[in-house]
Parts: C-alpha cells; structure tokens; sequence
C-alpha cells in the first residue's frame, strides 16, 4: 500500500509540477506616477516601465541586442515590403481570453484612430496593410522597404475584446488597469503617487515569473531613494558615482552587489552652425582637440563612465569596430586657432547655454571652461531653467553653443536629428546641420531592411558625423546598479539586467 502512494505520488508531480513561483516579493522604486499604463500612449518612463511588465510586442530583443520573437513565434520577410508573422498559439490575456491575430489587426487600426494622441503612429508611416491571414498568422505590407518594419513591432499589443468597447481611448479605465498577456499583472487600478503591485502571471506563455510579486515604490526624489536603498528597503535602486566611492559602508556591500554598465545616453557640446563663427570646421576641430575628455570623466564620475566617440550605441551593430580616437592635443588646438587668426590678442570667444537641475551638466561646463582656457579660447557659461531653455534658447536656434544630451538606442535613427529636414521650427536638428552626403546616406538606410547593410551605411554616417565635429562627443556615464545578493539569475546585458526578470529567483 505505501508502495502505491509513493508511485502515485510521483506520476502527480510529473503530470502537474511543483510552480517555481514562490511568496517571495521584489521591492523596486519608479521616480514619477505613470500617467497611462497602455503601450500606444506611454511616453514617459513611470509608464513606460510599468507597461513593459503588462504588454508583450510581437518581437523584442535578446540579451546580446539581437530581434527575436515574441507573441511572434516566427517572423520573415517574403520581400523587402511583405512581412509574415507566425503568432504564438496558446497564449492567454490576463482575463484568461485567447490572444490572436485579430487583436494585433485592432492594435494597429486604434494607433491611428483620430481618438488616439499618440507620437508612435509615426512610426508606422510606411505601413501599407496589416492583414490577417487566420488566427495564427499576419501579413504587413509595406509602401516601401524600411529600416524598421520589424522593429516597430515591439510595441505592446491590446486585447481587441476589451478595447473594441472602448469609447474614449485617452480616458478608459483600462488605461488604469490594463489587461496585457505579459509576465505581471496589475491587481488594482493605480493611483498617482502611490504603490504600485504587479503579481506573477500563472499562464505566462514561456513560464510564470519565479518572483511571486513586484512592488513599485513612488520615490520622486534621488537622496530619498539611496537613504531608502541603505535602509534595504529596496531591492533594485540606481547609484551614483559618489555615493558609491564615498557613501557606502561594508554593510551595504555585504547586502547588495554592484552591476555597472555605460548607461543608454551621451552628453555633448552642439555648435549653432548657422553663426559663422562655428561655420569654419576647423574652430570646431580646435575646440575639440582643447578638451579633454578623460579628465572630465575623472572629475565628475570618478571613471565611472566612458569617453563618447559618436552619435550612435558602443557595442551594436552600427558602431564602427575599428573607430580611432580623437587625441586631447591643445597644442594642435593652439595650431589651429593660430591659422585661423586666432591668439593672445584675439582669443576665441563663444557662450555656451545649458540647463538648472543638472549639476553634472553644469559641472561639465565648468572643467570644459577651465579646459578651454588653457589654449586660449574663452567659454561664458550661461545656466537656464529646463523649459525656458528649450523654448527660448534651444527651439528658436537662439544660442552660439549648447551643452545637452541624446539618448542611445540599439537600432538608431539619424533622421530627426542629423538630416538637414530636421533642421526647422522644432525639429531636432536644432544645431542647423547640413551635409548633403549625410542626407543621402540616412535616405538611403531607411530603404534597406537587411541588418547587415543598415549597419554597413549607419557605420559609414557615423564616421562622416565625427569628421564634421557638428558636435563635440564628451561623455557615457556608467549606470551603477545596486542588487540584492539574494536575487539569483542576473545576467547583465547590452540591453540591461531585465531581460530575463523571470527567471530571477529571490532567496
């Protein structure tokens, strides 16, 4: 008899495993309230990163920055403007109703209602149809081949069951709580400025979350978020460069390890090309041979960071392999400025604007000012609130130079801010950049849907980019990551350390 049990016992956990799933809670923070939890409308980061637990696209990328299915189990290209997706089967919404090609087919038809204020539909310019071939199968066509037709769909997909009833998308409900298929689910509608919880989702298709529970702690303030990180109130927090070689104890490095990384963003020192002081290329060659950037690294981020070498993300596909830097020389800075009629008596002179509520930013300045001296050239710095400085300085080209920053992306587009169309009345383009050999290239690129030979061509605009010295490429800060030594599975990545958040395991 106990024989039997034990045998019918066993064929029990082999028809129905023990869940992984355990009781255990992840404790991270967001600094803002998300204003809409719905991947059509989520421009800010709060809502950005809530979503991305909720919605699934139909693609995504991989830990090494390479596409990959994901409501798509398969996707190919019948020529460069058909593409095919083979939809997953099986997949449940977080109502426990199929997902399928139909919600996919809505998906795309609500981005570009009129009901719908969205910057996204831009996006999908291209896109001629999206057609459902049955259940399980789409095909998109295409005007005309483009750079990101496949890339365009990591945006989330909505349940066409629900939003089909849906009178006014921009003030629904379901933008409170949404209903998506992904790995977490939100158990209550949100409120602004309050905890937010995400549970493991049972039926996620590639397997429920190991970590039982997420809670998104509202902490709008940096300093607040270390002094709650120290407290070990969190699991997950962010840290500067100074609290880490300055601010934490043996016991804060007995509870948490460090992940560093360079971040997702560069900061650089962009010329008004409009002012002939800055049309001559080589002023702005002197200017660049004059800073030095690893100092500056030093200084602001005790090394915690990395020179910048150009527009687009070190470590893709796009980013030249055999890029040579550019040397802190000033006595060729002093050369040059000598050729151009520049010295002692007539010094080079030009302002530079940036923004309040950065110090970094503002300290940058500062040493690239010391800096510039030392060669002679003479920087005024002038410091702005963020909105007037967009909206009096920056948008109406009313600046000589501006110390900024961009944000790097694994698939780049160099259109809005490197093609002279963008140089107009709210463009990005702001600096007034025009290089008829940059324009040809970037409209070229948007034609090709071969990977291989868009990087070809963006590695090529990036090298014209960094000849041009439309900018001066200062910086990649480090993103230092503090992480709770009882999560297991993190593999950190290009693309960051969430990637595999399901597989984590919290001890």
């Amino acid at each position: 008899m106990a024989h039997s049990l034990f045998y019918l016992l066993v064929a029990c956990l082999v028809l129905f495993p023990v869940s992984r799933v355990s009781a255990s809670t992840l404790q991270l923070s967001i600094s803002s309230s998300p204003s809409r939890i719905n991947p059509l409308l989520a421009t800010d980061s709060a809502s950005s990163q809530v979503a991305d637990y909720i919605f699934n696209g139909l693609i995504k990328f991989d830990k090494n920055g390479t596409i990959v299915g994901d409501l798509a189990e398969k996707f190919y290209f019948e020529d460069n403007t058909t593409l095919i997706f083979e939809l997953r089967k099986g997949v449940k919404w977080h109502d426990g109703e199929a997902f399928n090609a139909g919600d996919v087919v809505y998906t795309y038809k609500l981005l570009h209602s009129p009901k719908l204020v969205t910057p996204y539909k831009d996006d999908f310019k291209y896109v001629k149809n999206v057609e459902k071939l049955n259940d399980y199968r789409l095909k998109v066509t295409y005007t005309q081949p483009y750079f990101k037709a496949l890339s365009i769909w990591m945006m989330g997909i909505l349940p066409e069951h629900l939003w089909s009833k849906v009178k006014d998308p921009m003030t629904t409900p379901l933008n409170k709580l949404p209903i998506g298929t992904g790995p977490y689910k939100l158990i209550k509608p949100f409120k602004v400025n309050e905890r937010i919880v995400l549970e493991s989702n049972p039926d996620y298709f590639i397997h429920p979350p190991y970590i039982g529970t997420i809670n998104l702690h509202y902490i709008g303030d940096p300093s607040t978020q270390f002094i709650t990180l120290k407290a070990k109130e969190l699991d997950i927090g962010g840290l500067d460069p100074l609290q880490v070689e300055r601010q934490l104890d043996a016991g804060f490095d007995a509870y948490y390890q460090l992940i560093e990384q360079p971040s997702h963003s560069y900061t650089y020192l962009g010329f008004n090309l409009r002012k002939k002081l800055f049309r001559d290329r080589r002023v702005r060659e002197a200017i660049a041979y004059a800073i030095d950037r690893e100092e500056i690294i030093d200084l602001l981020f005790f090394s915690h960071g990395t020179i910048c070498r150009g527009p687009f993300m070190p470590g893709s596909d796009v980013y030249p392999k055999d890029l040579k830097p550019h040397p802190y020389d000033p006595e060729k800075s002093k050369t040059l400025l000598r050729e151009l009629g520049y010295g002692p008596d007539h010094p080079l002179r030009f302002e530079v604007v940036t923004n309040t509520g950065n110090d970094t930013r503002i300290n940058a300045a500062q040493i690239i000012q010391h800096q510039l001296r030392k060669a002679g050239i003479e920087m005024k710095i002038r410091t702005m609130e963020w909105q007037a400085f967009l909206n009096t300085v920056v948008m109406p080209h009313n600046f000589e130079a501006v110390l900024m920053g961009w944000s790097l992306s694994l698939i780049p587009d160099a259109y809005s801010i490197w093609h002279s169309d963008g140089d107009r009345k709210g463009g990005f383009n702001f600096i007034g950049y025009h290089n008829s050999a940059v324009d040809r290239l970037i409209v070229e690129s948007e034609k090709i849907v071969d990977p291989g030979q868009f990087a070809k061509h963006y590695q090529k605009l990036f090298r014209l980019i960094v000849e041009d010295y439309p900018y001066i490429f200062l910086y990649i800060p480090n993103s230092i990551t503090a992480v709770n030594r009882k999560i297991e599975g993190i593999e950190p990545s290009i693309i960051g350390i969430q990637h595999n958040e399901i597989d984590w395991v919290k001890k």
